[in-house]
């Protein structure tokens, strides 16, 4: 083979090379076009949208007339809206705080245990613990409803035959226990995804290691915080930062369903979601008022992209990297 030949045979290589990689590219784009396009229309889209109507007011008339920042001023600087904003972002953080505390500690105590039986037993208790969180909110609200109330509830019989009536109370109707009710019942239905992330990541530690640690004198309880802690702490930061965004997206429904657009009783379970539909759609004598429900909104998501960017470059990547 000459030198000429040979450079013929290169250059149909190279072209072959270049058709291959075009064609790939054309694939990986014709495969991610679909989600890119729901993507965008469905989410990127409305959340610009968000931003580009908070920065107008809607008159009187119903035309919309280019205010610019007033409304964030307005938000943070009158005390009548900053009074409900930060009420509600409060009442956030510590409904967020019941989930970590309770639901994520129960989700992960019940993911060990099941880890240590079989898998038959553990796949119908996962199922048990999963089911709540199939039920609809509506109905789940309406339940607790009749559950908790003093006057035809079963927790009051309950309570007497059990000799601690003194202890019950319309915990729903009270301000200073209405906020850790629901909590709690939002955590009754919702620790079955966390316990099989948990369950998930218990199971995938190599069984090499635990035999190990056993052999090395450990106990089960030394196993479990020197051993298995370590290994799925990247799993309990995700749950974590999931729960936060669950908490400011997702808590609207259940604290609609079980004390109504006002969050009450006297805004004591009022959140950011709640907050906002009021706000942006109206309530009752409250008229909606969308310029500063989108405010409202913006906040909201700037605040969650500020805590998971924290937690991704903070925290995440220091997991994986130990």
């Amino acid at each position: 083979m000459n030198i000429h030949e040979s450079a013929e045979v290169t250059r149909e290589e190279f072209k072959k090379n270049t058709q291959h990689k075009r064609l790939k590219s054309l694939t990986n784009i014709g495969l991610v076009a679909p989600a890119l396009s729901i993507y965008l229309t469905f989410s990127l889209w409305p959340l610009l949208n968000t931003f580009r109507l908070s920065l107008y007011q809607t008159t009187d008339s119903g035309d919309r007339k280019w205010v610019g920042i007033n409304q964030y001023i307005e938000l943070f600087g009158n005390p009548i809206w900053s009074d409900q904003f930060f009420n509600a972002l409060t009442n956030n953080l510590q409904f967020f705080g019941i989930h970590v505390v309770v639901q994520n500690s129960i989700a992960l105590f019940l993911a060990v245990l099941l880890a240590l039986v079989s898998s038959r037993a553990s796949t119908f208790y996962r199922g048990i613990f999963f089911i709540p969180t199939l039920i609809s909110v509506v109905v789940v609200g309406f339940v607790w409803q009749l559950i908790l109330s003093p006057i035809w509830g079963i927790t009051p019989n309950l309570f007497d035959s059990l000799g601690l009536d003194h202890l019950f109370a319309p915990w729903l109707g009270l301000e200073s226990s209405a906020l850790i009710t629901v909590g709690l019942i939002s955590v009754w239905q919702n620790v079955g995804l966390p316990l099989l992330l948990f369950y998930s990541a218990l199971i995938a530690i190599p069984q090499e290691l635990i035999e190990a640690s056993r052999l090395d004198g450990l106990s089960e309880w030394a196993c479990f915080w020197r051993i298995k802690i370590p290994l799925i702490l990247p799993t309990i930061g995700v749950v974590n930062i999931l729960t936060f965004i669950g908490n400011f997206t997702l808590s609207f429904d259940l604290i609609y369903a079980i004390q109504g657009g006002l969050a009450g009783p006297s805004f004591s379970t009022d959140v950011m979601s709640t907050l906002l539909f009021r706000t942006f759609f109206g309530f009752q004598t409250q008229l909606g008022d969308h310029g500063m429900g989108a405010t409202i909104a913006t906040c909201t998501f700037l605040l969650i992209l500020f805590v998971v960017g924290m937690y991704l470059l903070l925290i995440q990547r220091r997991l994986r990297i130990h």
